[in-house]
């Protein structure tokens, strides 16, 4: 469910090695699973809406966890 009625068009590229971060996010959200995580070449939007939805997150908190993962 998306909090947020305002959707941003500020553009989300996904860097690093996207297997472990998403096995970073499995650990911290244990309601991710796989299939909420599978990413694309640019279908990034996508990404962060399946993961917005199952942990009710707007697309900018679904923004700031991703990032916060990437630097980890």
């Amino acid at each position: 469910m998306n909090t947020n009625p305002i959707k941003s068009t500020k553009a989300f590229k996904i860097k690093g090695d996207w297997k472990q971060q998403s096995h970073q996010l499995k650990e911290q959200f244990s309601l991710l699973k796989d299939s909420d995580l599978m990413f694309e070449t640019g279908k990034e939007n996508k990404l962060l809406e399946r993961i917005g939805n199952k942990l009710s997150k707007n697309r900018e908190e679904v923004i700031k966890i991703l990032n916060d993962t990437q630097l980890l």
